[in-house]
């Protein structure tokens, strides 16, 4: 069973998520929060799989409520989702540690995928924002000359193979896709996964294509 917090400052959002994620058997909702520091009092208190995080809540916003929730090292994974269709927010909310981001206007089946997607570990982003996330992130990103991917040390652990799917996944390649190009077995491919996260530390997919990106293993075309 799949425990989700709500944090939402509408009542109407939060009462339409709950009647949502009730109507599933596998989702249970344990809390509700009406702005980021009861988000964080109710995720210290029930330990909730995943957290549906608002961006602009009263006392503390979602972005630097997700920071926290991070920071503190909690089993909570953060799934924002909001009805601004903004760059910067997801930018800003996958930096802060959330596992995905997703527009209020998806319909319920995407939210559902998104919220499952996120409990068992993987990522997920809003279609409309993965590749303008990707290019605007990477405007981010200092120009460093002479070959800066091979002496990152959050890298320096990973084997040839590893890091040749590390490239892939940060293209944005799927399981998939990465078995079939690189002629590999798809369960080949989750092991070669897990390992990559757990030897860069990166929580999921998500943080993988940030670090990607900030290890110049990925560069902007």
């Amino acid at each position: 069973m799949t425990t989700v917090l709500i944090a939402d400052d509408q009542p109407m959002q939060r009462f339409g998520f709950r009647m949502l994620l009730e109507s599933q058997d596998d989702m249970t909702v344990v809390g509700e929060a009406g702005n980021g520091l009861e988000a964080l009092s109710l995720v210290q208190r029930h330990r909730p799989d995943v957290a549906l995080m608002d961006i602009r809540m009263p006392l503390l916003d979602g972005i630097e409520a997700t920071r926290r929730i991070v920071k503190a090292g909690a089993r909570t994974r953060v799934l924002i989702v909001t009805t601004f269709d903004l760059d910067r927010y997801a930018y800003d909310g996958l930096r802060a540690g959330a596992s995905g981001f997703l527009i209020k206007d998806a319909l319920p089946e995407e939210l559902l995928s998104g919220i499952r997607a996120v409990a068992g570990g993987d990522a997920v982003v809003a279609p409309s924002l993965t590749r303008r996330l990707l290019d605007a992130y990477v405007q981010h990103l200092p120009t460093v000359p002479g070959g800066p991917a091979t002496r990152d040390a959050r890298i320096a652990s990973l084997t040839e193979r590893e890091r040749e799917i590390l490239t892939v996944i940060g293209q944005g390649w799927s399981n998939t896709e990465i078995a079939e190009r690189l002629h590999l077995a798809e369960s080949t491919v989750k092991t070669h996964v897990t390992r990559i996260l757990a030897k860069t530390g990166s929580r999921d997919r998500v943080q993988a294509v940030i670090l990607a990106y900030d290890t110049h293993l990925v560069t902007p075309a």
